[in-house]
């Protein structure tokens, strides 16, 4: 496919990343030239230096034979007028980026699709969505559903009392019989692995499940983490993303917002039914501890300052709040966070790609669904061509790649976790989660 990705900041740089890896044909717009110069040293794709919005640098990145154009800078209207320019010369499909949430309501005046949009994505509301999707599962530092919410992934960090603790793949698989969950990959120090049957677990790993939903109380149980219901969160930060979540949970839990400026607390108070806003300093110990901060089930952070996030979500970690989410700004101090074990952490330009990611995989027989940045991982579809490897034999007798691992396979609607003695089928698809150089060598398997 040949796609057109103009604006290459944190957003456009990792879905390029993403794309490049899957043989695509990208080309990179941007007005910036230090953008541009770490989008050509780093990224196999082709680079314009220029305004997005340009008929002329358009059409120098050959817009007109676009499979999707991707307008993905910081400014809306530059990305309006970029997509509009786009569908007149005739790209396929256009995807935009827009933070005002205005442009999607029912009564606003400028309509996406008259700018020839097919899909516009909300930064603030996919972080929400993330959000939302952590404070309900508080025991995780990640969680993510597939196949339309009858899967998830969860993020479990091992502390000291872990069963899994000392135990290797296959001996804590053997000690559930049922087997209804799949070990992913785990995080240490930094570093990612996709665990085979030999890999031993140990004290502060973080280990990703693919499991199904109904079975995940049951695994739960199993890695020693209580599955406690939500009933009381804070929100650091009156933020896009801090009304969103709000605006989401405040009529299921009780939810109060620390705001840190007086005029945009007393609005906040004013324009949030059910949630209580008290104007303070997140970062200020004391408060913390009059506002009883212990007492809460989730701490969230997303004030536009990432250090003021970092430093409270640490605060509250230290004082005992069950579940801290971490908002950063810049994608790499995501494995640092996770590392280091203060709490879940997220970024709503990661959970933009990812957005962007699966939007382009459903036209598309096999592509990288999602990218886990903070674990070097991605989640490949795949489905088998007739007569390929991965059809004659069980899973156990292929010579998959170290850095893959089989998770799901989806027949006919029937979904299942991967075993070795599993066969695939060219009926099938599969996910597959895997590192990013692993992918050529498995594209092997699954073709002709």
């Amino acid at each position: 496919m040949r796609i057109v990705i103009i604006g290459v900041g944190e957003v456009g740089f990792h879905v390029a990343k993403a794309l490049s890896q899957e043989d695509h044909d990208i080309v990179a717009v941007d007005v910036d030239p230090a953008k541009c110069k770490r989008a050509a040293e780093n990224l196999d794709v082709i680079v314009v230096e220029g305004n997005g919005a340009s008929p002329r640098n358009l059409s120098e990145a050959n817009v007109q034979d676009a499979d999707y154009v991707l307008c993905l800078t910081r400014v809306d209207e530059v990305n309006l007028i970029a997509s509009q320019q786009a569908h007149e010369l005739g790209a396929k499909k256009i995807i935009a980026r827009l933070r005002n949430q205005q442009y999607t309501t029912r009564d606003s005046i400028i309509k996406p699709e008259k700018f020839g949009i097919d899909l516009v994505i909300h930064p603030e509301k996919e972080a929400c969505r993330e959000i939302v999707q952590l404070v309900r599962h508080s025991y995780a530092t990640q969680a993510m559903d597939f196949e339309g919410g009858r899967m998830q992934m969860i993020g479990i960090r091992l502390e000291e009392d872990s069963p899994m603790i000392g135990n290797t793949v296959q001996e804590f698989c053997d000690t559930e019989l049922d087997y209804k969950f799949g070990i992913i990959t785990a995080l240490r120090n930094g570093e990612s692995h996709v665990p085979w049957a030999d890999f031993e677990f140990k004290e502060c790993d973080t280990v990703y499940f693919i499991v199904k939903t109904e079975r995940l109380e049951s695994l739960m149980k199993l890695v020693g983490k209580e599955t406690t219901q939500t009933n009381s969160i804070i929100i650091l930060g009156g933020s896009k993303i801090g009304r969103s979540v709000a605006e989401e949970l405040e009529n299921e839990m009780t939810v109060r917002m620390i705001e840190g400026r007086r005029d945009k607390a007393e609005w906040l108070a004013a324009n949030l039914k059910n949630t209580m806003v008290l104007f303070g300093d997140g970062t200020d110990v004391e408060f913390l501890k009059a506002e009883n901060i212990p007492d809460a089930d989730s701490f969230i952070t997303v004030t536009e300052s990432e250090q003021t996030n970092l430093l409270s979500g640490m605060l509250a970690h230290h004082l005992g709040v069950k579940q801290t989410v971490i908002h950063v700004s810049t994608t790499e101090y995501m494995p640092i966070v996770q590392e280091i074990g203060v709490g879940a952490v997220l970024s709503k330009n990661m959970s933009t790609v990812n957005s962007i990611l699966r939007f382009i995989a459903s036209d598309q027989i096999e592509t990288s669904v999602t990218t886990f940045d903070e674990i070097d991982v991605d989640v490949i579809e795949f489905n088998p061509d007739p007569g390929s490897k991965v059809t004659k034999a069980p899973l156990s007798e292929l010579k998959f790649p170290a850095d893959s691992i089989v998770g799901v396979i989806n027949h006919h609607g029937h979904l299942s976790i991967a075993r070795g003695s599993s066969q695939l089928t060219e009926e099938d698809t599969v996910l597959v989660f895997a590192k990013s150089k692993a992918i050529p060598k498995l594209r092997k398997l699954f073709e002709v």
